[in-house]
């Protein structure tokens, strides 16, 4: 089973930003929506963004306006800009297929941590 690789993470400052990558490559990425999920500690994962194959985008209302996902199929890669960043983002991000049904195992994530 294919694992999407995500990157970027790391620890910043409230208010920062972060863009993180996810390496998907294939024909699974291009012919699927995609999205990105996070989770934070003791919480289920949550859906956070989500981009059709014709680069339509939905967001959750928690993070609307703040994160952008966009997509380059050329290159099989998924991103997320997260700006204006708070504490309660805090979690690990992942990519899959939007709804996530089994083409992509889930990968080990990158860590997001918002802290002064």
């Amino acid at each position: 089973q294919v694992q999407p690789v995500e990157s970027g993470g790391g620890l910043v400052q409230p208010g920062g930003s972060l863009t993180l990558s996810c390496a998907a490559s294939g024909s699974i990425f291009r012919l699927n929506a995609m999205g990105w999920y996070r989770q934070a500690p003791g919480k289920e994962r949550e859906l956070v963004a989500t981009v059709t194959t014709y680069s339509t985008t939905n967001y959750a209302d928690s993070v609307k306006g703040r994160f952008t996902i966009s997509r380059d199929n050329a290159k099989g890669t998924l991103y997320l800009q997260m700006n204006s960043l708070k504490p309660e983002d805090t979690a690990v991000y992942y990519c899959n297929t939007n709804p996530p049904f089994g083409a992509y195992s889930w990968g080990k994530g990158t860590l997001v941590t918002v802290s002064s």
